[in-house]
């Protein structure tokens, strides 16, 4: 490549963001325009700081951000704050639909755990860190480690750090992938853990796991769970 070609180049890769020579309305818009192109463009969610560089310093980020939710209110998808990053997530209504045009999406991922495992992922999001043993104990019954295991293979869980019990037992956390199937911006949208306690479904010995799925929103085997849990979040409050 010619020096040439090399300054035209470098100068093209130059983004303007600050287009001073566009009336304001313009600007503006090309703002919203930069920013939902790069949160379509992305299969995980956006950091602010990523998007606040596509934007002059005159930007009022959070402003741009409630103008283009404003905008997207007719589409079949929102702009949501998931897992400390920005994602379009298309709304629960249009899930048959999705289905029906792509009946192999979603085949191999999360919304095929078994109702043993989403009862401990449950278990894992409210208390964790938490070793198999205690959500044992809650279960009633044995958890096994193919469950555990099958859990941090869909990467929503990880053995963060060793429980100061005997043996030192690994204590279960949930990931950012957790947050991203689920669509949570932070395990504060989890639904309101203080109801959860009141109908008496964290104690020890409670055996029956459909009850604590009912509370969190969480679907049988025959239900994708993702899906219901997203409809959570209108009505989740902080812990």
């Amino acid at each position: 490549m010619t020096a040439a070609r090399r300054r035209r180049r470098n100068s093209e890769d130059v983004l303007d963001v600050d287009l001073i020579d566009l009336p304001a309305a313009a600007r503006w818009r090309e703002w919203m325009l930069r920013v939902e192109a790069a949160i379509f463009a992305s299969q995980k969610p956006v950091t602010r700081e990523a998007l606040v560089r596509l934007v002059g310093k005159a930007c009022r980020f959070d402003d741009l951000i409630a103008d283009l939710i404003h905008e997207l209110r007719g589409r079949p998808y929102d702009l949501t704050l998931v897992a400390g990053g920005y994602a379009l997530r298309t709304k629960t209504r249009f899930a048959p639909a999705i289905r029906a045009a792509h009946p192999g999406l979603g085949g191999d991922d999360v919304a095929e755990l078994t109702r043993t495992e989403t009862f401990a992922l449950t278990a894992i999001a409210y208390l964790q860190p938490v070793t198999r043993g205690e959500i044992s104990r809650l279960a009633g019954r044995e958890i096994s480690r193919d469950v555990i295991a099958a859990l941090k293979r869909h990467g929503l869980i990880d053995g963060a750090i060793r429980a100061p019990q005997p043996g030192a037992p690994f204590a279960y956390v949930t990931t950012r992938t957790f947050l991203e199937a689920f669509g949570f911006a932070s395990l504060r949208d989890l639904p309101d853990l203080e109801r959860i306690k009141a109908e008496g479904l964290l104690q020890r010995g409670h055996e029956e796991e459909d009850d604590l799925d009912s509370v969190l929103g969480l679907a049988g085997e025959d239900q994708d769970p993702f899906e219901s849990a997203g409809e959570e979040l209108d009505t989740a409050t902080d812990l």
